[in-house]
């Protein structure tokens, strides 16, 4: 028998060539093929959800491509059901059009994009969206993608051309590339392709997600044919274009080691304090001194040679510096105005009572890149009152449909405390009830996803800090309002009583008793004791309307008010705004009137025009007032602190605004800011 010793011998060659096979077998993995083995991460996980993905990433690829050019949007989605399971599904748009030479790799080749390294706001940064989709097609139903582009110019003929994708070499197959005249086309594209699939109604549709994006995008017109043929049109809201983001470099807050050092790697400065002040934003010499004095690191140093304790030093050290926020022009958030514009324009189904005014944050930054949070509230009309709250949630006015619960937006709305801003909610913890739609808006140079798929926003605790408070704002609008109306009710009841049923009362005592009737303008005022405000809106047409403000006084003495409100600056025409009353209007739309003198028991009006696509933007009821006793006045809200007026009696201030006069909101708000 052969003893221990002489099998362990044996076996000991057998690991050898087990190794050397292992090797032999071990070989390099393209993109495609890694995410064709792996479609889920990119969101085609399910039949429905990869149908809605692949016109999701062509849509965001041309409202990306019309905004660089400042051209208004025009998108058209067409889905045609081949048999239960293929669909041919394509889109055009009116955008700048790709070269001919662009084309194979724009449409046929993973990881291939424009966007991916420049920090600015975009839908697109990965280059992964429409070549996975085409990618998926192909694998799915065998049949090539086809694109057809025109670029602008008399002479510049059109370019078509089928395309698979070799996922070995992550190349596009290209075949019948040909030129020909595309009649009636200006400059756009159009990309067709064949996929499985499967067509859905409901809050995960294509139809959702087309309604969501007209939401945030008012400057597009979107034109959707679905499978049965019927023709949607979500129209242009407004044809003022977002602002282009121009690109910018990284800001130091939030920023990781590893960024540190990728950046100082890279660094054609020759020395840390160079680099510093010329490869970030907002870092000025003074700074750049004050962060190399903090951290003990040589600001002569050259930034290749950065040890880990200094880099780590260094980071601690800026934390401890002032640095201004970061510039907002390289993102486009879409602005209370838009927002609310949006929201109309496609909600005006649901008859909302109330628009709450919409917050943009001001921007922030996470892990070096800058971010802004905007928020915005629907309440009331035909919302369904008896379900959770809607949440609409985008990212670089995308809309996430998908992984709710894995959201940033939706824990931030979940650990509010709803029940103090009038909502119902069990355990004070989780969504909302009540007939409420709430809209949430990241928008990022680079928004920190928890997937490839592009699906919800990770929850760093800086950007859910920020989502936090936007939320606080808006909710507190929305607290306001319902406060407001209910307050108006019981005053409007009691004006009933008083100006019906005692003019009644004394009318028939007077013809019992056979006296004349006494004038009870004074008993009335006495009773009621208020400065009251009550707007009428006339609406000419589409675009002018009349705002008109009656002013009451229902007191025993004389009253001068000030009155205030912010218009949309789009729908301002000052030839419109007359009177003896008016004061002033900054740039930012916010308009002053004054009203001297009112004497006991007689009226005054302050009236104004809007003309134009964003008049019917503006609230008449969203209308301030300052110089009184809060106490007296009816129909109006104070002024807050942080409009800036001198020479008023206003007690608020902006930070007062933030939170609610009880402490525990308070303490809430404090908790969130030190986070």
């Amino acid at each position: 028998m052969p003893s221990d010793t002489d099998a362990k011998e044996t076996a000991a060659p057998k690991k050898t060539v087990t190794a050397q096979k292992l090797e032999s077998k071990q070989q390099e993995i393209s993109v495609t093929e890694f995410f064709e083995k792996n479609k889920q991460i990119l969101g085609f996980d399910s039949r429905s959800k990869s149908l809605l993905m692949g016109i999701k990433e062509a849509v965001d690829n041309s409202l990306d491509n019309c905004e660089e050019a400042n051209i208004l949007p025009e998108i058209s989605v067409k889905i045609d059901r081949l048999n239960d399971e293929d669909y041919h599904v394509s889109i055009e748009d009116n955008g700048t059009g790709i070269t001919h030479k662009a084309m194979p790799n724009v449409f046929g080749r993973l990881l291939y994009g424009s966007r991916f390294h420049a920090l600015r706001q975009s839908r697109g940064q990965q280059g992964i969206g429409i070549s996975a989709t085409i990618m998926y097609g192909n694998i799915t139903t065998g049949k090539p993608a086809h694109a057809q582009s025109k670029i602008e110019g008399e002479d510049e003929v059109a370019w078509q051309m089928d395309i698979f994708i070799d996922t070995k070499t992550n190349r596009p197959v290209v075949t019948n590339d040909k030129a020909f005249t595309w009649e009636g086309k200006q400059h756009g594209t159009l990309i067709e392709y064949t996929t499985k699939g499967r067509y859905i109604t409901g809050k995960q549709s294509i139809f959702e997600y087309l309604k969501e994006t007209a939401i945030v995008n008012p400057h597009a017109q979107i034109t959707f044919y679905d499978p049965e043929g019927t023709k949607t049109v979500f129209e242009r809201a407004t044809d003022i274009m977002p602002p282009r983001p121009k690109e910018i470099k990284p800001h130091p807050e939030g920023m990781e080691i590893g960024d540190l050092f990728k950046y100082a790697g890279n660094t054609q400065q020759k020395t840390m304090k160079s680099f510093m002040k010329n490869d970030f934003s907002r870092i000025t010499d003074r700074l750049a001194s004050e962060i190399f004095e903090i951290s003990k690191v040589n600001p002569d140093k050259k930034p290749d040679k950065l040890e880990r304790e200094e880099a780590i030093a260094i980071l601690d050290a800026i934390k401890k510096v002032k640095i201004m926020a970061p510039p907002t022009d390289c993102l486009s958030p879409i602005g209370d105005t838009l927002i609310k514009k949006g929201l109309m324009h496609v909600l005006d189904g649901l008859r909302p009572e109330y628009y709450a005014t919409p917050i943009t944050r001001s921007p922030k930054a996470v892990n070096g890149n800058p971010f802004v949070v905007e928020a915005g509230i629907v309440y009331g009309g035909d919302i369904p009152s008896d379900g959770q709250v809607q949440i609409y949630r985008f990212a670089n006015r995308v809309p996430l449909l998908f992984k709710q619960g894995d959201c940033a937006i939706t824990k931030a709305v979940s650990e509010m405390d709803w029940r103090r801003y009038g909502l119902e909610q069990r355990g004070g913890k989780g969504i909302p009830f009540g007939p409420a739609i709430i809209l949430v808006h990241v928008a990022s140079t680079k928004v920190p996803f928890t997937s490839e798929g592009k699906e919800a926003v990770a929850s760093f605790p800086e950007l859910q800090s920020e989502i936090g408070l936007a939320l606080r704002l808006c909710a507190r609008n929305l607290k306001s309002h319902l406060n407001k109306m209910e307050r108006k009710n019981k005053t409007h009841a009691k004006f009933e009583i008083v100006q019906e049923i005692l003019p009644d009362m004394a009318e028939k005592v007077s013809q019992h008793l056979n006296k004349p009737v006494p004038d009870l303008s004074r008993t009335i005022t006495k009773i009621m004791n208020v400065v009251w405000v009550e707007p009428t809106v006339v609406k000419e047409n589409k675009k002018l309307r009349t705002i008109k403000y009656t002013i009451y006084n229902y007191t025993s003495q004389p009253r001068t008010i000030r009155l205030h409100a912010q218009v949309p600056k789009e729908a301002v025409n000052l030839s419109l705004f007359s009177g003896d009353y008016f004061l002033d209007m900054n740039d930012e739309g916010k308009a002053n009137w004054e009203v001297k003198d009112i004497a006991p028991s007689t009226s005054a009006v302050v009236s104004f025009e809007l003309s134009g696509e964003m008049a019917d933007t503006f609230d008449a009821d969203d209308i301030f007032f300052s110089g009184l006793n809060p106490v007296m006045v009816m129909g109006a809200e104070m002024l807050p602190g942080d409009w800036g007026i001198k020479g008023l009696d206003i007690v608020q201030t902006a930070e007062d605004d933030l939170v609610e006069d009880d402490a525990d909101e308070k303490e809430e708000v404090e908790d969130l800011d030190d986070e």
